[in-house]
């Protein structure tokens, strides 16, 4: 009597097929990663373009056989600050561009009923960069009480503000008087007068508002003969204060004051 043939069934198993687990692992790494990057974005999205600066110097001169730790960015995440060695921030990283777009954000946050009056640009002279912040007069509108020096209460606010960014900037700030073409005749003050003594009133009103003395390079009137709309010479416009703002590294910090030593003495 012949014996049945003896079957023998091989099953091959197959790992990581369509219902298996290695995708699940490598879409938790995708996971994790953009997690992470999107941590890091929100990090540099809370930082001031100073700090920013720093990070960027700080991995331009980073050396990762020589340091690690407690990663820069956890550290200014769990204390607001981060520790770098002196002279890794370079002077360079100050930006005339940067402080344009801060002033105009200052406009556009603090001034948003004013910001008609002020005009905000970049101006090339050679090789020399200033930014120009025009503060103009509207129809009805005045930023001085009319005939004199005395400033409103929207222009004493608009200064204020622009205050508060510039006092603590390496930057020097000239100021200017202007008069439309309209003749003004008071007694012995004209134009050329009334100018002067606007662009002197604005100025003293910045030093009130926390701008150091020594930052002020300027303080000029020109009356009409420049005007902002030359096509119209009459344009209330045309009368205005104008901030001129230069990048000055020596006013990164106050001037020291002279010693006793080096003061010359009175003559007996």
């Amino acid at each position: 009597m012949s014996q049945p043939p003896i079957i023998v069934k091989k099953v091959k198993k197959v790992t990581g097929g369509h219902h298996g687990g290695s995708w699940k692992i490598a879409y938790a790494d995708f996971l994790a990663g953009m997690m992470t990057f999107f941590l890091l974005m929100w990090l540099i999205s809370l930082m001031s373009p100073k700090q920013k600066a720093q990070v960027a110097a700080y991995f331009r001169h980073f050396n990762i056989f020589k340091k690690a730790g407690l990663s820069m960015l956890m550290q200014y995440y769990k204390t607001g600050r981060m520790n770098l060695k002196s002279g890794l921030l370079p002077e360079s990283t100050f930006s005339l561009k940067t402080t344009e777009e801060k002033l105009k954000q200052v406009v556009e946050t603090y001034l948003r009923s004013l910001k008609e009056h002020v005009l905000i640009r970049m101006q090339y002279t050679g090789k020399e960069r200033v930014i120009r912040v025009e503060i103009v007069d509207l129809v009805g509108k005045p930023l001085f009480y009319k005939g004199s020096a005395e400033l409103t209460p929207e222009a004493k606010k608009i200064l204020k503000a622009f205050a508060q960014v510039l006092k603590d900037l390496p930057v020097s700030i000239s100021v200017e008087g202007h008069t439309d073409a309209t003749p003004f005749k008071n007694g012995q003050i004209g134009n050329w007068e009334l100018s002067t003594a606007r662009a002197l009133s604005a100025m003293l009103e910045l030093e009130k508002d926390g701008v150091p003395p020594w930052k002020i390079r300027k303080v000029v009137g020109y009356a009409a003969t420049m005007p902002l709309f030359k096509n119209n010479p009459y344009d209330p416009r045309n009368r205005r204060i104008t901030l001129v703002i230069k990048y000055e590294p020596k006013f990164a910090k106050a001037p020291q004051k002279p010693s006793k030593e080096s003061q010359p003495k009175e003559s007996q």
